[in-house]
């Protein structure tokens, strides 16, 4: 059996944030990092996430089960989209800390980092942000086909260093990494993935671009 994701709530406010015993594990990054297409790759299907040519449209929380193994991969709204009014930008960042901090089922940050940068001051904040509330970080490259073999192997030795573990490489286009990535993400959960699920399948409704 192929691990599946389906989105079960979306929540806009903390208040919107359900109340679940469920093992949850984080995703964020910035606005334009990839988010909802690597939701989709681990899905296996191009529309579970709605990807929109528009950076920062997500501005939500949209709460995937993945299944067989239980847990809730929790998609968070990018942070960093330059044209969002202070305003919106404040408002983001208060929901993405009160949920990280506040919530005790949450057992790691899948920490995405877009392989063609360097280090960037928003990402090493959210990574501080996580060590404080003292969440483990699972740093994630993405869009590695964009970039030569070198040049995302110099940025996962840089992203090594900082929080101490080597990050995995994947491409949402090229379905790099995907498998070890679910692997990962159930291991960060307490869970064990099934044996030869090296081709996810999907299940559920669509969530919004992030």
């Amino acid at each position: 059996m192929n691990p599946t994701l389906t989105l079960e709530n979306t929540a806009y406010t903390l208040a919107q944030i359900p109340a679940m015993d469920a093992v949850q594990i984080a995703l964020a990054g910035r606005s334009n990092v990839g988010k909802s297409s690597l939701v989709n790759a681990l899905a296996g299907r191009r529309k579970l996430a709605k990807v929109s040519s528009v950076p920062g449209k997500t501005r939500s929380i949209n709460f995937y089960r993945a299944e067989p193994f239980g847990f809730y991969l929790v998609d968070l709204p990018g942070y960093g989209y330059a044209r969002a009014s202070h305003e919106e930008r404040r408002a983001w960042g208060n929901l993405l800390q009160k949920y990280l901090a506040g919530n005790k089922q949450l057992k790691a940050l899948a920490l995405l980092i877009d392989s063609r940068l360097p280090p960037q001051k928003l990402d090493l904040d959210l990574a501080s942000f996580a060590r404080q509330c003292g969440l483990p970080i699972l740093p994630v490259l993405t869009k590695a086909d964009k970039c030569k073999q070198r040049e995302r192997a110099a940025r996962a030795a840089e992203w090594r260093d900082i929080v101490g573990i080597m990050p995995i490489v994947t491409s949402s286009e090229k379905k790099l990494g995907i498998p070890a990535l679910w692997d990962a993400l159930a291991r960060a959960a307490g869970a064990t993935a099934p044996a030869g699920d090296a081709a996810p399948a999907a299940a559920g409704a669509q969530g919004e671009e992030a």
